[in-house]
């Protein structure tokens, strides 16, 4: 290293140090963005070559790369170089079109375009005159893409005749979706109630299907819900895994005749584990008898619904409370991008408003605007309705709705692949892009004998690196999760895909 690595202190040695501190010099951002496309362009080219899953062990990182922050600086190239050694090597590749597991992570060349200019001009937006035009621009998008989804009108900031008395907001998660609407339904269901405080909190019950994201039951817990009052209604092959209605009027009437309040009922389009749909419309009417808030979580499915073929799966959303949907599992956008859309905007801002003195101003006391602090947990907020704007600004409804058509298509095809095999099973009826399947039990083969089978099958699948499956449990069956989706994705990796879970297969079994 010669001087570099004798005299580390050696001012001499990094001249670079002597000028002014300059972070934001003009020619450097260009510099180093232009090399930071380069890389962005690189990686899009070669991740399809790349092991898909990492063989690093935990910790590794801290092994190639120093322990401590460096004293003085070093030049760009030197820790892009470093990215590409030690960083790259150890990711969990998702836009790898060989990344078959849990949910597509979809991107696009206008969502980074976008997510990189937010990032540069690094507005807070917490009330609108923080910054006009990302308050404008989150709720042009939100509007947008309610069109795009045929949500009534009821939901949207802005109508025909003016503002409406609903609204949306673009949150990280849907764990914030359903919090802040939880925080909502508990404080709208106090009031009802005539608790003084919250003292009523222990009377408070929310329900959900067993299939319903475990996310949900987290969020019950950070809102104050008893734990003994949070209901998770089994569901069966008989509703395909979905919320079975009568079931639900059954568990809210006998918690109603015991002394409890109903509260909040969280519907699912697109279970996580199985893409089971639970009945939009019916499961409102039965809320409603309650006077209960509904939430749809749409984090996955949302997305297909903007394809009329796909669109009866929210059938009834104008009886429900909020839904919400996530752009960046398959429309194209980045993380992190959920859009959480309520009926009544006041009942959520009644909630979490927050008016310190630092932050009045004319336009929040005309009411003519929306401040958008007052419908999440925290104050500051990213400029998230610049890349959703960009999305379906660059690439039209037309092209949005083939992406989702193209990969419910290559879903069709495993899934076919799969039944024309007498070893497998497909163990729920597909919905969307998502195959559950497994090798099922023959012969001597029990069902437990079965489950280690296919668990050994996704494992050695994975160890390959050519592909990435994951799996869940259904019906007390260990099952594999094909999900198609990855936005590098085409019709030749569904089919090597496949072809290697058969190899792999018959060097288990034979």
């Amino acid at each position: 290293m010669g001087s570099l690595g004798t005299n580390p202190t050696s001012f001499s040695a990094f001249p670079d140090d002597k000028a002014a501190f300059e972070p934001l010099n003009p020619e450097d951002v260009r510099a180093y963005l232009h090399k930071a496309v380069d890389f962005i362009s690189d990686y899009y080219t070669n991740v399809e070559s790349m092991p898909v899953l990492p063989n690093v062990k935990p910790g590794y990182l801290q092994d190639e790369l120093t322990a401590s922050p460096p004293t003085y600086s070093a030049p760009f190239d030197v820790t892009m170089k470093e990215l590409r050694t030690s960083v790259v090597p150890g990711m969990t590749h998702w836009a790898s079109p060989n990344f078959f597991a849990f949910f597509p992570s979809t991107n696009s060349a206008a969502a980074i375009a976008g997510d990189l200019i937010a990032s540069a001009m690094n507005t807070v937006g917490f009330t609108w005159q923080a910054s006009p035009a990302a308050t404008e621009m989150e709720v042009l998008a939100l509007d947008w893409l309610a069109q795009l989804l045929h949500l009534p009108t009821t939901f949207m900031n802005r109508t025909s005749t003016g503002r409406g008395t609903g609204g949306g907001v673009i949150l990280g998660t849907t764990s914030e979706a359903m919090l802040v609407t939880l925080v909502a339904a508990r404080d709208a269901a106090l009031r009802r109630s005539g608790s003084v405080g919250v003292s009523d909190i222990p009377r408070l019950a929310v329900y959900a299907a067993d299939q319903t994201h475990s996310t949900f039951f987290k969020a019950c817990r950070l809102a104050g819900f008893d734990p003994a009052n949070i209901r998770s209604i089994p569901t069966g092959p008989e509703t395909n895994y979905g919320l079975d209605p009568a079931k639900l009027l059954e568990v809210m009437q006998a918690d109603a005749d015991a002394g409890l309040v109903p509260t909040y009922v969280c519907a699912t389009v697109g279970t996580t584990s199985s893409n089971a749909v639970d009945p939009v419309g019916a499961v409102a009417d039965v809320a409603a008898m309650f006077n209960a808030w509904v939430h749809v979580d749409a984090a996955y499915a949302g997305s297909a619904c903007i394809c009329p073929e796909f669109r009866h799966h929210l059938d009834g959303v104008e009886r429900v409370d909020s839904i919400s949907m996530s752009p960046h599992k398959w429309l194209l956008t980045c993380l992190d991008c959920t859009c959480l859309y309520v009926r009544d905007a006041h009942r959520l801002s009644d909630s979490l408003e927050t008016n310190p003195e630092y932050l009045k101003n004319d336009a929040t006391d005309s009411g003519e605007v929306t401040d958008l602090k007052d419908m999440q947990v925290g104050v500051g907020r990213r400029f998230r309705g610049l890349k959703l704007w960009m999305v379906m600004r660059t690439y039209g409804t037309a092209k949005l709705q083939e992406h989702i058509r193209s990969d419910v298509a290559m879903a069709k095809m495993f899934e076919d692949s799969v039944r024309a095999d007498d070893r497998f099973e497909v163990v729920v009826p597909r919905n969307f892009a998502l195959v559950c399947f497994r090798i099922k039990a023959s012969g001597a083969m029990t069902e437990e004998d079965a489950d280690e089978v296919n668990r050994l099958l996704m494992e050695n699948l994975n160890k390959t690196g050519k592909a990435y499956l994951a799996h869940t449990v259904v019906g007390d069956r260990f099952v594999l999760r094909f999900a198609v989706g990855s936005s590098l994705q085409e019709e030749r990796h569904v089919r090597s895909a496949w072809d290697l879970i058969k190899k792999t297969t018959s060097s288990i079994m034979d």
